[in-house]
């Protein structure tokens, strides 16, 4: 008898156990991402009398892959606003590793402001410099 309800418990623990998991599975995202073809160059504001320039590769996570077509089709407007944000910004502020990030957090939030006015909703998971270059 012991035997017998040490078993129906190792099964019902299995059970659940498969279950649990099956439910772990349906919750796993699929992100993909969308990346500007070239990269980005654009002037910053500079404190010398030579004219300071930056280059970047920036890569736009969405949680849909569909979703890409969709910045596909705004990458000029994404692309424009992404130059006007480094036109923008002070030598300081594009050396600067704290500069960097507070001009990545700016795209980011005025990209999703963007897609949210033309689609009525943000897309933009997260958005990532893969190439920072700057003179």
């Amino acid at each position: 008898m012991k035997n017998f309800a040490l078993l129906c418990l190792m099964l019902v623990t299995s059970v659940l156990s498969l279950g649990a998991f099956a439910e772990e599975e349906e919750v796993v995202d699929t992100y993909a991402y969308y990346g500007f073809e070239p990269d980005i160059v654009t002037n910053y504001i500079s404190n010398r009398k030579k004219l300071g320039f930056v280059k970047i590769s920036v890569e736009l996570m969405v949680k849909v892959p569909e979703d890409l077509i969709v910045l596909e089709h705004h990458d000029p407007l994404l692309r424009a606003a992404i130059i006007e944000i480094l036109g923008a910004q002070t030598e300081d502020k594009v050396k600067s590793l704290t500069g960097k990030e507070e001009i990545r957090r700016e795209c980011y939030d005025t990209l999703n402001r963007l897609l949210e006015l033309e689609i009525g909703k943000p897309l933009i998971v997260n958005l990532l410099f893969t190439k920072y270059l700057y003179d």
